[in-house]
């Protein structure tokens, strides 16, 4: 391909890219060109470097590679959610989309990226990956031998997955140690346990721990929840550590349980219209019973909506870590080659207004997570004694009823 070809392929697609976000016609991209602070006006920004690529680098470069690691980079320069999936991954990404969940078999990680690659948002208990002791901030350096910083995170989650009995290998970055720990495990289809139940300090204290929130398990707690009241005013320690799947509308109802008014949560993008959650007092359960919610690092998306909510309207005491910072709704945009977008296009926030992917939420009370060494690394031991647990149990005996 001549090298004025190999430079417009690359100066299209970033053209192309730009015009999306921007979400202009032809005539919108003309006015945008025209402003001296538009975002058009870094075209000459990027053809120079385009020039100086091709007539000055060591060796003439694969263009077509040049391009995808460039809009990569782009759209990972947005968010961790926002992908650039070229024409072969995209379409895989359909072929997944299309195919039966329930015959996909995992390790049982949520991951997101941080610092560039994939990271281990948190660790499905019992799953494979916590028999292997991976845990909430683990960094995946490579997934089957493939370096994360080159892969988008949509397709990192369809690398993950696989038939069962297969068998995926991870390199994990660690603390103090000079080179990643290669971690094989074998993938399983996934067994959700339901919410786990326990009563303290002579029944007056009902301990809740999902381990999602999706509409099975935010129903258990409904149930749980009315069992409690008839049987008598009790507190509730609701444990949301490591709650990172599920969906933000289970989410919203579960918030509602413990809250007769006020604003749950809200939705807003620039071609979004602000969408505000607000309580519904049709739909709670029990407002008044003293609450304390448990987060970490690796409560993200549903778990962070429903801690925020109850903060912010003072409903609950939070104890624990601040939480990892997740929470945006994507949508897909096909490109005319074949290629994809996977565009983050509104951000949820907490009633204060704080952007749950960009503040996360931060307790009340701070409590380090036990599991947690000196030098910053995390070690899992049966003696290990839980503070986070301890503290919340603290929090609610000093309360009445």
């Amino acid at each position: 391909m001549p090298k004025i070809s190999k430079i417009l392929l690359l100066t299209v697609s970033v053209v192309l890219v730009l015009a999306i976000f921007l979400g202009v016609n032809s005539a919108g991209v003309s006015a945008a060109s025209e402003s001296p602070n538009g975002a058009y006006r870094q075209i000459d920004v990027y053809t120079e470097v385009l020039r100086h690529i091709q007539t000055d680098y060591v060796t003439d470069p694969d263009m077509t590679t040049v391009t995808h690691g460039a809009l990569r980079g782009l759209l990972e320069s947005l968010d961790a959610d926002s992908s650039y999936l070229s024409p072969a991954d995209y379409t895989a990404y359909k072929a997944d989309a299309k195919a039966d969940k329930g015959d996909k078999a995992q390790v049982g990680i949520n991951v997101s990226k941080r610092y560039g690659y994939a990271t281990v948002v948190s660790v499905l208990p019992g799953s494979p990956a916590d028999k292997a002791n991976l845990v909430d901030g683990d960094i995946l350096e490579a997934v089957d031998g493939k370096d994360t910083r080159n892969i988008s995170l949509a397709i990192i989650k369809l690398m993950m997955e696989g038939k069962a009995g297969s068998e995926l290998t991870v390199a994990v970055v660690r603390p103090n140690t000079p080179v990643p720990d290669k971690i094989t495990m074998t993938r399983v289809v996934p067994e959700v346990p339901p919410v786990s139940e326990t009563m303290y300090e002579n029944s007056s204290i009902l301990y809740l721990k999902p381990v999602a929130l999706d509409h099975e398990h935010v129903q258990e707690i409904a149930s749980k929840l009315k069992l409690m009241q008839r049987s008598g005013n009790k507190k509730v320690l609701l444990d949301l550590r490591d709650v990172a799947s599920g969906n933000m509308a289970e989410a919203t109802r579960l918030a509602n349980f413990f809250l007769k008014s006020g604003t749950i949560a809200m939705l807003e993008g620039q071609t979004v219209d602000k969408q505000t959650f607000v309580a519904d007092a049709s739909k709670t359960i029990d407002a008044t019973a003293p609450l304390v919610v448990l987060v970490n690092r690796g409560t993200a998306g549903p778990g962070e909506l429903v801690a925020g909510a109850l903060l912010d309207n003072n409903r609950a005491e939070l104890v624990g870590e601040r939480t990892f910072g997740e929470g945006s709704e994507q949508k897909t945009f096909e490109l005319p080659d074949g290629a994809a977008l996977i565009l983050s296009v509104a951000k949820y926030e907490s009633p204060s207004g704080k952007k749950l992917q960009d503040d996360a939420v931060t307790p009340e009370v701070l409590v380090a997570s036990s599991l947690d060494n000196a030098d910053g690394t995390s070690q899992k031991s049966s003696e290990t004694v839980d503070e986070q647990l301890s503290k919340g149990l603290d929090i609610l005996k000093s309360k009445s009823s």
